[in-house]
């Protein structure tokens, strides 16, 4: 039996995208309409996989979504990038001069700002989700209104793509994670860390200096507010190495100077241009 993989939205939108892509065009998923509701889901077991966004290209990170991995003990087990096009659909047979509204997720209707910018007879409405406004505006068979969504979402609802390509930045990438509601032990060239630091001056550079010297490269860093606790932060933390040995040590010692570590995962990076840079990264002759 295959496993089920919990993703936030329907068939048709973006992470049913990345469930299809990181684990098979037949894999089963359980929609889920919140993020919430994908940690649910992974928690009582009814998925054994979930796949979550965590950051764009253009809109930057989804802030909840760190706080929903850390509090419910969810690891990462893997990530996925894919470029982000957006695409104008409707109910075949109709123009862009037509349409008088245009329903989407506030993020995707965003990415897309420039290009209603020169339609300004065009009504933008905030929406839920990207592919469950394709299929209402399909079901409906309504005229007039448009939907901004993948060409995936197009092929399945059986509607017409009016404009392709409508993002802004033609370059706009959305990290996913790959989640499970257990850790095991797998080969792994990245991880994501989580520390809290005391509130003395210079704790997070001695932090950072940690990573440097077991020659861990940084790829991310978010502060998030700890909740209850004014002006001080949890640090999010994405590194990328080459001695899994290393990364054990540098986390012995962080857990000795931090109030707090958590290892939220360990898995393969799956950004193609982090590894490049890391491989030239080792062969630059150092100073």
């Amino acid at each position: 039996m295959k496993e089920k993989v919990a993703i936030q939205g329907i068939a048709g939108s973006f992470h049913h995208q990345v469930a299809r892509e990181y684990f098979g065009n037949e894999v089963q998923v359980e929609e889920c309409m919140t993020f919430q509701s994908v940690i649910d889901s992974l928690r009582s077991g009814t998925s054994e996989k979930a796949v979550m966004a965590i950051e764009n290209s253009i809109a930057g990170s989804i802030l909840p979504n760190y706080a929903l991995i850390d509090d419910n003990e969810i690891s990462i087990t893997g990530e996925h990038y894919i470029p982000i096009q957006m695409n104008l659909m409707a109910v075949p047979g109709q123009s862009i001069q037509e349409i008088k509204k245009v329903y989407s997720h506030p993020m995707a209707l965003l990415q897309c700002k420039e290009f209603f910018r020169h339609h300004p007879h065009i009504k933008l409405i905030e929406d839920a989700d990207t592919a469950s406004v394709a299929k209402r505006i399909s079901e409906n068979g309504k005229k007039g209104v448009a939907a901004v969504a993948s060409s995936a979402a197009a092929e399945l609802f059986n509607l017409e793509i009016i404009e392709r390509n409508i993002h802004t930045v033609k370059s706009n990438t959305t990290r996913f994670l790959i989640l499970s509601a257990t850790a095991k032990e797998q080969q792994s060239d990245k991880a994501s860390i989580k520390f809290v630091m005391e509130s003395r001056q210079g704790s997070l550079v001695s932090a950072l200096n940690i990573l440097r010297d077991y020659e861990l490269d940084m790829t991310k860093i978010q502060s998030v507010p700890v909740i209850e606790m004014p002006w001080k932060y949890a640090f999010f933390i994405d590194v990328i190495f080459t001695e899994p040995d290393n990364f054990k040590k540098a986390m012995q010692i962080l857990e000795l100077m931090t109030e707090q570590l958590k290892v939220l995962g360990a898995y393969k990076n799956g950004n193609a241009a982090e590894k490049r840079d890391r491989r030239l990264a080792l062969v630059e002759p150092r100073e």
